[in-house]
């Protein structure tokens, strides 16, 4: 994803994160910092204590923008990050749909590492 970006004219940093930001929040309804704080993170990576649903939603959001950015030929940030809008927003239909079958949020303050350690200890 960040090859793409940078090949389209975002530079690493802040553009980055507004971009990622975008993705996350059409997807879950929430930023990444928003994320981070409800799984009572702090420095660590978001990524590395998300369930396989989080996960998967993230990883739709980020495909789906990839594949946007591709098919209009997207270049810079303001382009790019219109396409991360509409990538994430196609996760996000997913997860309300997949919401409305199981009957509780994808988007949880479980922490996903905090349950392997426990396994391992027990």
């Amino acid at each position: 994803m960040t090859d793409e970006w940078q090949k389209r004219g975002a530079r690493e940093g802040r553009n980055f994160e507004i971009l990622t930001a975008e993705i996350a929040k059409a997807t879950f309804g929430v930023t990444p910092s928003q994320h981070k704080k409800l799984k009572g993170l702090k420095r660590q990576n978001l990524r590395d204590h998300m369930d396989d649903f989080e996960l998967i939603f993230s990883m739709l959001g980020e495909r789906s923008t990839t594949e946007i950015h591709r098919l209009e030929k997207s270049d810079g940030v303001s382009k790019l990050k219109g396409d991360a809008k509409r990538g994430g927003k196609v996760a996000g239909i997913a997860r309300k749909q997949l919401e409305k079958e199981i009957g509780r949020s994808v988007v949880s303050k479980q922490n996903f590492l905090e349950k392997k350690i426990n396994k391992r200890l027990k």
